[in-house]
């Protein structure tokens, strides 16, 4: 994963996390601006949540931080 969108995920998730508690959810999206300026990066994004880790549409920041990070547990 492009190390600037892993920095923006980890950065965006654990905001949230922070504001609004551990049962906070996200979806590839917050982690762009609602303009599609970067489309490779969003596919990047796209791909590594939809293809690669079969998540669905939302799913808990702390997971999503925790995959990112390598530290997720099944």
């Amino acid at each position: 994963m492009n190390p600037r969108l892993r920095a923006k995920i980890i950065q965006v998730c654990d905001e949230k996390i922070k504001a609004k508690g551990d049962q906070v959810g996200v979806s590839f999206y917050a982690f762009f601006e609602n303009k599609n300026n970067n489309p490779e990066l969003l596919m990047e994004a796209a791909t590594w949540w939809i293809k690669e880790h079969q998540l669905d549409h939302f799913e808990k920041a702390v997971k999503i931080r925790d995959l990112v990070n390598g530290t997720a547990t099944k």
